[in-house]
């Protein structure tokens, strides 16, 4: 494909379309997306040193041309070329914090955690942990035990709590008659209040750590063994 050129100076000197559209930040109607796209902001750069170079030789002395404008876009070429030094770094960097991600969730596995759940578990007169996360400070807070068939069996009056994880270990299951719970499964609703308006809380329910899975986008999640998959960041406490 045949392109036009440009004459530079007293002297007669050419310089091809290309050249120009590549100084100017223009691309060549004729030109394809792909060689567009697959020039680099160095290729971009050298190629302009080339024409400034050329030109400054054959400029006519007594019109010399204006750098300033020149000046301005190699100093662009510049900062996209650091632009893409900076996001090879930052691609680095997000690697080597994955790599890292992966390294501390292997450690979780075996151990008990507290992440978003509402499944409470029974058996021989035990409970397994459980807890609430607060968005912000309550004046009052409680937990609702409610057994397979949905039915109220206790109400736990935790009282005034600060924002952050508030854990519930060790707690003996019993109704509100003080009778024990039978074995069995129960689930948790919390209700937390400030000056009498309902505040957000959200239950958290025990569970031991059995491997770690890659979930989408690829950060690694915990594979836990009530059958859920939660992300690193989703743990709110461990155990």
């Amino acid at each position: 494909m045949s392109s036009s050129s440009t004459t530079i100076g007293s002297n007669g000197t050419t310089v091809s379309q290309t050249l120009l559209d590549t100084m100017n930040g223009a691309s060549s109607s004729s030109s394809s997306t792909s060689s567009t796209s697959g020039t680099s902001a160095q290729d971009l750069q050298n190629t302009f040193l080339t024409l400034l170079v050329t030109q400054l030789k054959n400029q006519d002395p007594t019109n010399p041309a204006d750098s300033s404008q020149m000046t301005s876009q190699l100093a662009q070429i510049n900062t996209v070329s650091g632009i893409g030094q900076l996001n090879t770094s930052l691609s680095s960097l997000a690697t080597q914090l994955s790599a890292g991600q992966q390294t501390q969730a292997a450690l979780l596995i075996g151990s008990n955690v507290l992440a978003a759940g509402n499944g409470v578990t029974v058996s021989k007169g035990a409970s397994s942990s459980f807890g609430v996360q607060l968005a912000s400070d309550v004046s009052d807070l409680q937990i609702v035990v409610k057994n397979s068939s949905g039915q109220i069996v206790n109400t736990l009056d935790l009282g005034a709590q600060g924002a952050g994880v508030v854990p519930v270990t060790g707690w003996t299951p019993v109704d509100s008659k003080g009778a024990t719970l039978a074995d069995g499964s129960y689930t948790i609703t919390a209700q937390g209040t400030i000056n009498g308006q309902q505040a957000t809380a959200t239950t958290l329910s025990a569970s031991q750590v059995q491997s770690v899975v890659q979930m989408s986008g690829g950060a690694p999640g915990l594979k836990l063994s009530n059958g859920s998959t939660v992300a690193l960041t989703g743990v709110a406490s461990i155990l």
